[in-house]
C-alpha cells in the first residue's frame, strides 16, 4: 500500500511496517530520530541488554514536556487468522489495520508530527520538548524506560510534564485520559505441610486445610477505601496448586499465587506487613516471595491535565474523563522524576488482538491534540 498523504497517517503506516515484536525495535527509533534531527534535537541512545532506548531533547530550560512511548509490539498470533498481514498496514472501511496500530505506533507518529508543526509555528518556544522511547514495554520491561529514568535521575534531570501515548480512549478519541495507575504487588506463597495417606490424616498435615482459614480472611478484608481517583485496593488469587495428582495422598505443600492492585492510599510495605500478620496469626509454616512490579502514581487536576483536556475539548468538542483503570504502564517509572504524568492515545478496543486497528479519521486529530497541549504548556 502506498503511504497516505496525511503526514501522521503516513508515518504511522511506515512504523507499522517494521516488525518490531518485543524487544526488537526494527529501526523505528532511527526513523523517528531522522525526523527530529532537523528540528534541533539532541539524542542519546541508552541501549541495555538488547533493548533500544532513545532520549531526545530540544532545549535546555524548564519546563520540560516529555512524550513517552514504546516501539515494540506484542506477537501477532496466528498469521492466517489476520484479514491482512499484520506488518503490512492496510486501510479498509475507514480503519487502519496492523500490529501496533493502536498500541502504540499511531501515537508515536502523532508525537513526531505534532512536534514538527509546533516547532515550525513556535521555533523559540519556552522550555524544552523531550521524547523517551523504548523497545521494552510489552515484554518484561526491565531494560527499557526504567533504565532511561535511572540515567536521568543519576544526573539530576527532572521532567515537569509527561504524556505517555498509551491507547486510553474507550469509544472515541479523547473520551478518556489516564491520570494515574494502581500499584501491582504479587506474592508467591508456599505453605508447608506433611505428606501422607488420606486414610491416616493424623500422621500428616494437610497444607490446604491449614491455609483455608487464612485464605478466607485474606479474601474478606477491605484493604482500604480508595480515594477520589482510585477504587479500593483489591487482592486476588491467580493460581493455587497442591498434590501429586493422586486422590489418596495428602499433599506436602500448597503454592498460592496472588496479586494486589493497590490505591495510592496504601503502600506495598503496609500490604506486606498485614499479609504476614494474618499468616503468622494462623500459625502457618510458610515462605512468601514478593514482587513489586509497579507503584501507584496519580496526577491531580494541574496544568498538564487542564492543558490536555482543553486540547481535547477544542479538537473533538467533548469533555474527557479522568481514570486510573487498567493495568500498569511505563508511567510508573517516569513518575519517579516527574510530578505530572498522564497517558493519552487512541481507542484501545483492539489492542493485543487479531486485526488490531485505529480509525483513520482519528489519526490527524491525535496529532493536533498533542500539538495544542504543547502550545498551552510551552508558550506564553
Amino acid at each position: 500500500m502506498p503511504f497516505p498523504d496525511n503526514p501522521t497517517l503516513a508515518l504511522a503506516c511506515e512504523l507499522i511496517s517494521r516488525p518490531s515484536e518485543t524487544p526488537n525495535d526494527s529501526g523505528c527509533l532511527d526513523l523517528i530520530q531522522s525526523r527530529l534531527a532537523p528540528l534541533g534535537f539532541s539524542f542519546e541512545r541508552i541501549d541495555v541488554g538488547g533493548v533500544c532506548n532513545l532520549w531526545a531533547r530540544r532545549g535546555d530550560t524548564a519546563p520540560v514536556l516529555c512524550f513517552a512511548g514504546h516501539t515494540d509490539v506484542v506477537p501477532t498470533g496466528p498469521l492466517d487468522h489476520w484479514d491482512s498481514p499484520p506488518f503490512e498496514p492496510t486501510i479498509r472501511d475507514g480503519m487502519l489495520y496492523g500490529r501496533g496500530a493502536a498500541d502504540m505506533k499511531t501515537s508515536l507518529a502523532a508525537f513526531v508530527t505534532a512536534i514538527e508543526e509546533f516547532v515550525s509555528l513556535h521555533p523559540d518556544h519556552q522550555g524544552s520538548i523531550a521524547l523517551l522511547l523504548t523497545s521494552d514495554e510489552e515484554g518484561i520491561a526491565t531494560h527499557g524506560t526504567v533504565k532511561v529514568v535511572e540515567a536521568l535521575a543519576a544526573r539530576g534531570e527532572r521532567l515537569d510534564y509527561c504524556i505517555v501515548g498509551e491507547p486510553t480512549s474507550v469509544k472515541s478519541l479523547g473520551d478518556m485520559i489516564k491520570n494515574g495507575r494502581r500499584g501491582s504487588l504479587s506474592g508467591t506463597l508456599r505453605v508447608k505441610g506433611q505428606q501422607g495417606h488420606v486414610a491416616y490424616p493424623h500422621l500428616a498435615l494437610n497444607p490446604i486445610h491449614a491455609l483455608a482459614p487464612a485464605l478466607a480472611e485474606l479474601t474478606a478484608i477491605r484493604w482500604d477505601e480508595g480515594n477520589e481517583f482510585f477504587p479500593p485496593t483489591t487482592w486476588q488469587v491467580s493460581n493455587i496448586h497442591a498434590g501429586t495428582g493422586a486422590n489418596n495422598v495428602i499433599p506436602g505443600e500448597c503454592e498460592l499465587l496472588f496479586n494486589f492492585r493497590f490505591a495510592s492510599v496504601s503502600t506495598a510495605e503496609d500490604l506486606k506487613a498485614r499479609t504476614h500478620e494474618i499468616l503468622d496469626r494462623h500459625g502457618l509454616q510458610y515462605s512468601l516471595d514478593w514482587h513489586l512490579s509497579g507503584k501507584p502514581f496519580i496526577t491531580g487536576r494541574g496544568k498538564l491535565v487542564a492543558g490536555l483536556a482543553g486540547a481535547i475539548r477544542d479538537t473533538q468538542g467533548i469533555e474527557t474523563e479522568l481514570s486510573t483503570s487498567g493495568g500498569t504502564s511505563d508511567g510508573r517509572f517516569i513518575a519517579d522524576i516527574c510530578n505530572e504524568v498522564v497517558e493519552f492515545g487512541p481507542v484501545n478496543a483492539t489492542i493485543h488482538k487479531l486485526n488490531e486497528c485505529v480509525a483513520v479519521d482519528a489519526v490527524a486529530p491525535l496529532s493536533t491534540i498533542y500539538m495544542r497541549t504543547m502550545r498551552t504548556l510551552l508558550t506564553a
